[in-house]
């Protein structure tokens, strides 16, 4: 028996099989969301010191290797080395009470939420479109998305090392599996363009009438790869619902934490909830309801 048939032959095992992958993958989503801001700064550290003239040579200052790989797990309280036991998704947080096993440092409540959250989509998105390579796809789109938002959440940070490869496999797996997705090649195509060239627009349009910065071109590609994934008939909703529950959430800031009201707004959280709205619900039934 191949896998495929043995997902198929129960929507329960493919579910199981799914969430278990779903829950590995979000331990893995937790290391990214964590160090890849870490490594860009550090890239952009060495290079505008080389740039400056201050350092001849810059493999001098890269200093011991920092990456998705190493140095291995550890604690950020005190560096103590994890142990495997100590990396099992979900379960390590629950024997360890959410603290470390060396210095009793709190452990944040989020790598488990981001871990059941990569579960659970797997899973479900299994059970909806069946074991199928539709799952796999937009199982990866989802942990793009979430990857996205809390980076941007966390950093106001949108790194194009996650947006252009997500908005270029978009496009791909229309050019070259057209009957996967529901969305045509020409209407990625178009989202595609559509959706960077209205943020761009409103930007540059904001930034003339002001003088000021109204968005960040991260936001741009976000939009632009969602809509690559989705055609172009999702962005007036993903604009809509993005607009509406940013500036909610803006004011609730304002109004309850005394937020200031020129205080910049991380927007990618919000396109990406958007975007996985309208996936979940579909962008052609979404444009039914206003036919």
């Amino acid at each position: 028996m191949t896998l495929q048939q043995f997902l198929s032959a129960s929507p329960s095992q493919a579910f199981v099989v799914f969430l278990l992958f779903g829950l590995l993958a979000g331990s893995f989503l937790n290391v990214v969301v964590y160090r890849l801001p870490i490594m860009l700064n550090r890239q952009w550290q060495i290079e505008t010191r080389h740039y400056l003239g201050l350092l001849r040579d810059p493999h001098d200052a890269a200093g011991k290797p920092f990456n998705l790989l190493r140095p291995a797990s550890h604690c950020p309280h005190c560096q103590y080395r994890l142990k495997p036991w100590q990396l099992i998704p979900v379960f390590s947080y629950l024997l360890l009470r959410g603290k470390c096993a060396n210095c009793k440092g709190v452990i944040p409540l989020r790598y488990p939420l981001v871990e059941l959250l990569c579960g659970a989509l797997a899973g479900l998105l299994a059970l909806w479109h069946g074991a199928g390579w539709l799952s796999l796809a937009l199982t990866g789109f989802s942990y793009a998305l979430l990857a996205l938002a809390l980076i941007d959440y966390e950093n106001q940070l949108l790194p194009d090392i996650l947006t252009l490869p997500l908005l270029w496999l978009g496009l791909l797996i229309h050019a070259l599996f057209p009957e996967l997705l529901e969305t045509s090649a020409t209407d990625a195509i178009i989202g595609a363009a559509a959706g960077y060239l209205l943020l761009g627009g409103f930007h540059y349009a904001y930034h003339l009438l002001t003088g000021k910065e109204g968005m960040a071109q991260g936001d741009f590609k976000l939009l632009a790869a969602i809509c690559a994934w989705l055609g172009w008939t999702a962005l007036p909703f993903i604009v809509l619902v993005s607009s509406i529950t940013g500036a909610i959430w803006g004011m609730a800031l304002v109004l309850i934490r005394g937020r200031s009201w020129s205080q910049p707004l991380p927007f990618g959280p919000f396109l990406a909830a958007a975007g996985f709205l309208v996936m979940l619900a579909g962008p052609d039934r979404l444009a039914g309801l206003l036919s």
